[in-house]
């Protein structure tokens, strides 16, 4: 493993804003293991997927499509898109469908932005680079660690203003952090911010998120003159690879980003997807509920690590601060070379730091590999096991997923995440693409 795990580290230090994809980290040997089959593979914990969904039904369904997928052209995008907006209820005229949303980002800075874009940080980070390579001003405005990382509408209004920033964009949950601004924070702002130029609301993570019922903005968003709202269909699908998103808009807005779409901009297999979640929209809904449980699970199981500090989060994936006097890029080098863990350190992030991880939510058998992992790391010797709560212990050895309601939690302050009692039980096999390549499956 030393040598695959060199070959790997150094495709991290090497990187920028974004880590290797996938498959250069195979190529350096990152997928064995050790390479040769002599381990367990690389547990994923930088990729945010969903490991749930597609179910490996579906992937088989796929499978067996895969010649014609490959062979033939996809139908228009506007094909695609009407089927799209009939499984979610959307008027096609509101909606563009893009090449993964960082297709739509791209054309929204071309299209719409003009000299200037506000956008809190840290946050996902074509947001901040695409405008800066169009030669754009991008107003970088701090999310204070104080606070949780926490988005405070009103002062995010005033820095605006302070700026005379044309554009404001909010990620909401935000990546890294998980942030969620509730849906009636995210209306005042933009009512405070209706004469700018444009107001982009990113929900790519907002699937995942169960704070309130329905924290989108969609449905006002067509209604409003200059917002749009991005939503991302690779991530809650567990399909980054298919690279497929879409925004609402005014029919005006979305029509003129729409124009400026190339033909064919959505690939076969983006078409096949979308074209079987009718059929799929209860596994889909189910595999939501798992994360979910698998996030409040992650959270208290890394809350108990000492001096390790765990922000709340509503996406898929929890931003954590390591301990005092532990080195963050070592701390990601040595999880991959030692215990086969790959995290998301966030050094290279606008507005992070090498103190801070991001760590994908994943199901509890490869929770507890990373906090072994990050146990034999971070401290000399591992911490003596902490007693789950009643009713968070496990029931047996079935492997069937926990079927009731997933708790909601209580209004959360800044600050650490506290311990959560859930319901837990063992879990299904429901694994993203990424999972069944690494493992070799």
């Amino acid at each position: 493993m030393a040598e695959a795990g060199s070959n790997v580290t150094e495709l991290f230090r090497a990187s920028t804003a974004h880590s290797p994809s996938y498959f250069t980290l195979s190529r350096a040997g990152a997928a064995g293991h050790g390479g040769a089959g002599d381990g367990p593979g690389i547990t994923d914990f930088c990729i945010p997927c969903n490991p749930y969904f597609p179910t490996p039904a579906m992937f088989d369904d796929l499978g067996d499509r895969l010649r014609d997928i490959l062979t033939y052209y996809p139908s228009s995008a506007d094909t695609i898109t009407a089927e799209l907006c009939s499984v979610l209820g959307l008027n096609p005229q509101t909606v563009a469908m893009g090449n993964g949303s960082t297709e739509l980002i791209t054309w929204i800075d071309h299209l719409l932005v003009r000299e200037s874009l506000a956008v809190p940080v840290p946050t996902f980070g074509r947001w901040t680079d695409q405008p800066m390579e169009t030669g754009k001003r991008v107003d970088m405005f701090p999310l204070p660690e104080t606070n949780g990382f926490a988005l405070d509408p009103a002062s995010f209004v005033d820095f605006v203003r302070s700026r005379g920033s044309r554009t404001a964009v909010i990620c909401n949950p935000n990546n890294p952090d998980g942030g969620l601004l509730p849906r009636h924070g995210v209306l005042a702002l933009l009512d405070q911010l209706q004469d700018l130029d444009l107001v982009v609301v990113d929900e790519s993570f907002l699937e995942f998120a169960d704070a309130e019922a329905d924290s989108s903005v969609v449905a006002d968003a067509v209604l409003r003159p200059n917002t749009i709202v991005l939503r991302s269909l690779g991530k809650n699908f567990g399909l980054h690879g298919v690279r497929f998103g879409y925004l609402v808009a005014n029919p005006g807005l979305a029509g003129r980003i729409r124009a400026a779409l190339p033909k064919w901009n959505l690939n076969s297999f983006a078409e096949t997807v979308v074209f079987m979640l009718k059929e799929h929209q209860t596994e889909y809904t189910q595999s939501l509920r798992l994360v979910q449980r698998d996030r409040q699970e992650m959270i208290w199981q890394l809350s108990r690590l000492p001096g390790l500090t765990v922000y709340p989060s509503q996406g898929n994936f929890v931003y954590v601060r390591r301990p005092e006097g532990v080195d963050g890029a070592a701390l990601r080098d040595r999880l991959l070379e030692e215990h086969g863990v790959l995290v998301r350190e966030c050094g290279n992030k606008i507005g992070s730091s090498s103190r801070y991880l991001r760590l994908v939510v994943r199901p509890q058998p490869d929770v507890q590999r990373l906090v072994a992992g990050l146990e034999r790391t971070m401290y000399a010797a591992p911490q003596a096991p902490t007693q789950r709560p009643a009713a968070v212990q496990a029931q047996g050895p079935a492997l069937v997923p926990y079927q009731g309601p997933v708790p909601v939690p209580a209004s959360q302050g800044p600050g650490p995440m506290p311990a959560l009692a859930l319901p837990y039980g063992a879990y299904g096999s429901g694994t993203a693409a990424v999972d069944r390549l690494v493992s070799g499956a």
